[in-house]
């Protein structure tokens, strides 16, 4: 932080609907990552950016600022049998069931093209990556930077954790937003998303932006502007960027948890698996392949001859994990049943994942240890009919006590109607690809 710099005098340039410039954004993001901006003062400033937002030059140096806050990682040279690989990643806002990732990774990295895939855990009623694949015995999270390298050369596909020094300075602001009520601002959501993107050193993104009641936007133009934020900050960065906006009113797949969703995306890679993770697994990997430069191939190819599920054992195995290992199974089950006949017209994903949460699937904090065996399966879609007496959810746990309270957000989260409803939609709402109209603020 130079001489001079006056952390207050930022603070009330924001206050007042001023635009910062791109030292002011500098030298506060790195004096706050540094110690010397206080916690309070930033607190002061991430509130005042809530109330007045950024514009798109605020908030594309601000996600410089966070990328230089620590390292910023290079795959461009990553080369397999004498030739280049290309390099393509998918990030996710978060949803119930969202084990996209799982089948993914492989899928694309069948094609010859380099999936570094950084991934974190879950909090709250959205469930977390690594927390899913750490319950493969033996497979691990945290790697080097050489072990990534390796695996992304002769595997083509990396799942794990960021290091300690990729964007540092939003590790730190994130807590900080937290605890202080200033998490939901787009611009603040995008860049703290697009500066460990950016800082991965992918070539290419596609992002999956979630909406409805299990996602964390809960209205389509709120998602739509997130999504148009990130693709112009990526492609300021010079990353080829891609989004697509993606239903999460209704859970995604038929489980939510951690080694119930592996066992579901499984059967994705072994050609089956429900039509909804089939369809978003299938969206997402044409676009990233069609970044990769190969829009010559047909994905769903893969999925059927078996090279998907070769590539997935290859980055399990790579990663400590034993692909042929049981998953582990909960110690106690309990089953919901239909109170009456007729049609599922809902199921609110928000109360799903709720659900999986209170049984040990997910975490209250940062830090805390999730249950590997705990979370929920549906046995019925919306407009699928259900039977009296049938069985509609079964909740996975290792610990009994945790069952009534669970049951009763799972219960909670059922509609049943006389008709069938709204049955069958795609999943996918919208695709954007660059920004439209002047920047949003």
């Amino acid at each position: 932080m130079s001489a001079g710099f006056d952390p207050v005098g930022v603070i009330l340039a924001k206050k007042e609907g001023r635009d910062l410039s791109r030292e002011q954004i500098r030298e506060v993001v790195a004096g706050f990552t540094d110690g010397r901006v206080a916690p309070e003062q930033m607190s002061a400033l991430l509130m005042a950016i809530v109330f007045r937002g950024m514009s798109r030059r605020e908030t594309a140096d601000w996600t410089t600022a966070m990328i230089d806050s620590g390292v910023r990682m290079d795959f461009s040279d990553l080369v397999r049998d004498g030739r280049p690989l290309r390099t393509a990643d998918k990030h996710s806002t978060g949803g119930v069931g969202d084990k996209i990732t799982l089948p993914l990774t492989p899928l694309v990295a069948s094609y010859g093209v380099a999936v570094p895939q950084l991934s974190g855990r879950g909090l709250g009623h959205t469930g977390g990556t690594l927390d899913k694949l750490e319950s493969i015995p033996g497979w691990r999270a945290d790697l080097t930077a050489a072990e990534m390298r390796r695996s992304l050369t002769e595997v083509g596909a990396v799942v794990c954790a960021a290091t300690a020094d990729l964007a540092p300075a939003d590790r730190k602001l994130y807590a900080l937003r937290d605890v202080t009520g200033t998490v939901a601002s787009i611009p603040l959501i995008a860049s703290s998303i697009m500066s460990k993107k950016i800082a991965e050193g992918t070539a290419s993104l596609v992002l999956d932006v979630k909406v409805g009641s299990g996602a964390f936007m809960k209205e389509i133009s709120e998602a739509r502007e997130l999504a148009e934020t990130m693709v112009a900050l990526g492609g300021d960065a010079g990353v080829d960027t891609t989004a697509l906006l993606t239903d999460m009113s209704t859970p995604l797949g038929r489980s939510a948890g951690n080694a119930v969703e592996v066992a579901e995306s499984l059967e994705v890679l072994g050609g089956g698996g429900p039509g909804d993770v089939v369809e978003l697994t299938l969206a997402l990997a044409r676009e990233m392949l069609d970044a990769a430069g190969r829009p010559d191939v047909d994905p769903a190819d893969n999925l059927r001859n078996g090279r998907a599920m070769d590539s997935w054992r290859a980055m399990i195995a790579a990663q400590g994990g034993d692909p042929d290992a049981p998953l582990p199974t909960p110690l106690h089950t309990h089953e919901i049943r239909a109170d009456a006949d007729g049609y599922l017209t809902g199921l609110d994903a928000l109360a799903v994942g709720q659900a999986a949460w209170l049984l040990g699937a997910g975490r209250s904090r940062p830090g805390d240890r999730v249950s590997a065996t705990a979370g929920v399966v549906w046995h019925a879609v919306v407009g699928d009919r259900v039977r009296r007496g049938r069985p509609l959810l079964t909740l996975h746990t290792d610990d009994e006590s945790t069952i009534e309270r669970a049951a009763a957000a799972a219960v909670g989260a059922v509609e049943l109607g006389a008709d069938p409803g709204s049955a069958g939609r795609s999943r996918i709402l919208e695709r954007v690809r660059s920004t439209t109209g002047p920047s949003r603020r």
